[in-house]
């Protein structure tokens, strides 16, 4: 069960700490309409973390009997995929730090709650990195074992609640907390340290 719970919240915090596109204009909302609006917008890019965790947990259960006799292999490439995420990451921060490049756009009408809670949750749905991201988690583990429904929700839910609670950390931080995350060196950081969270479990597989 506290294995469960511990692999959720690395999970969840490995795909929600990079700083992007969507956690710019989550900050950048909240900044321009209220804490109410950004932390649905939040519970939004958190709900859609943890569908694909419960995604990949399903799958990766439900496939684990096929996959025992390459499992192996399977591990190993479950490994190489978080660790080529991981170095992706860190690598185009800091091209993007060195050449100084900030993703701007013009932003609309600032939408209502509801509007927000729905537009970045179809945002984040459409981030293939992040079913990806999760199935390398789910199918890399220790798949001869059979895994408890109990745990999986465990996995699940803490998974959720480590994403929602960085996105709502994001958007309560409103434009202060924008500055310094959505600035060059802010940027920097936070994707280098979920490189970091990324390599962790990965050579954890490979060992």
């Amino acid at each position: 069960m506290t294995a469960a719970l511990v692999a959720g919240l690395v999970a969840g915090y490995g795909i929600a700490v990079p700083v992007g596109a969507v956690a710019t204009y989550l900050v950048s909302l909240t900044a321009r309409t209220s804490l109410r609006t950004g932390v649905c917008a939040a519970l939004g890019v958190a709900l859609a973390d943890g569908l694909y965790a419960l995604i990949a947990t399903v799958g990766g259960s439900a496939v684990a009997a096929l996959l025992r006799p390459i499992l192996t292999p399977l591990r190993l490439a479950s490994a190489l995929v978080l660790l080529v995420l991981a170095a992706r990451g860190a690598v185009a921060a800091v091209r993007q730090y060195r050449a100084h490049r900030l993703s701007t756009r013009s932003v609309p009408t600032p939408p209502s709650p509801g509007r927000a809670f729905l537009l970045l949750f179809g945002i984040t749905l459409l981030n293939p990195t992040t079913v990806i991201y999760f199935a390398a988690l789910v199918l890399g583990s220790d798949t001869t074992r059979s895994v408890r429904p109990l745990e999986q929700g465990v996995f699940v839910l803490a998974a959720f609640l480590a994403s929602a609670s960085w996105q709502v950390l994001v958007a309560g931080g409103g434009a202060l907390l924008g500055r310094a995350l959505t600035g060059h060196r802010g940027r920097l950081v936070t994707a280098l340290v979920s490189s970091a969270v990324m390599t962790a479990p990965a050579v954890r597989m490979a060992a």
